[in-house]
């Protein structure tokens, strides 16, 4: 995936792709996820998390804020694709090899790189699927405009450093894992095109599964940031957040959201490297 074997724009094209359709299948995920880490009570499972959202506020909320991050999309993957590509250039061998601990050093770059751009749309979302702003905010762009006019513009890029640290973790483990599964298991003469994205589907979920479970407490304390309105200013910083969520809510409380964060990461990155090779094969 974006592994410069094709064009940079044919790459993003597949990418963004991949992406809008991750979204449109898994996104009711993310909002259960996102619930869970705001709540500070004991969490209950992201089903009964999904029903009862349902039964109170109707089937449309599932998607509610899905606008944020499908505009983000193409942004979001040229930058990463690009940067990625540059990376991996400036961290190459001296004979061209590039070892997949480099791989995932190029990947934590690229996604750190990625927060730039993608922390204000990111900041959008959460606000939008947050059950205490149902009626604050009517739309995706009424969010925008609000929060710019009530806040500043700066105030879209609040939880940007755990947004920063949760990319580099994700997408260093994911771009390195996808090399290194697909090492273990590499194209053949006698491959079938179905063996062949039976392969990249459980590299994209191993990968995708393992980011996951290393950067979900740094999810938690991006949510919770993103969240905050105005003056109401609870956590400034990563670590010190992360220590008083730890004391006040206890360990299990930085894994909040940890099995749909699994569902939506694990299979939706199988699902996207699988669609991304698929749209490549095409536009090729």
């Amino acid at each position: 995936m974006g592994d410069g074997k094709q064009p940079f724009h044919k790459s993003i094209i597949a990418g963004g792709i991949a992406g809008a359709v991750e979204i449109a299948i898994m996104y009711p995920t993310d909002v259960a996820k996102t619930r869970q880490q705001l709540s500070t009570a004991r969490t209950v499972s992201m089903l009964q998390t999904l029903r009862q959202l349902v039964q109170q506020e109707g089937l449309a909320n599932l998607y509610r804020g899905v606008f944020s991050p499908m505009f983000a999309e193409a942004p979001k993957r040229a930058t990463k694709f690009a940067t990625n590509e540059q990376y991996k250039a400036m961290l190459r061998c001296s004979d061209g090899s590039l070892p997949w601990s480099r791989a995932m050093l190029a990947g934590a770059l690229a996604g750190a790189t990625e927060t730039i751009v993608n922390c204000p749309f990111e900041t959008v979302k959460v606000r939008m699927q947050s059950k205490e702003h149902l009626s604050r905010y009517t739309s995706t762009a009424d969010c925008l405009v609000k929060t710019v006019q009530s806040e500043g513009f700066t105030s879209l890029y609040r939880g940007f450093e755990p947004q920063m640290w949760r990319n580099a973790a994700w997408n260093g483990v994911y771009f390195a894992s996808i090399g290194y599964f697909r090492g273990l298991f590499p194209a053949s003469a006698g491959q079938t095109k179905q063996q062949q994205m039976l392969v990249s589907f459980v590299a994209g979920l191993l990968g995708g599964g393992l980011g996951t479970l290393l950067n979900t407490p740094l999810d938690v304390v991006k949510s919770r940031m993103q969240n905050q309105v105005g003056s109401a200013v609870q956590y400034r910083w990563t670590f010190p957040a992360l220590v008083a969520i730890w004391r006040a809510e206890g360990t299990r409380a930085l894994y909040k959201g940890l099995g749909a964060r699994f569902l939506r990461l694990g299979p939706g990155g199988g699902i996207m490297i699988v669609v991304f090779d698929a749209v490549s094969a095409w536009l090729a």
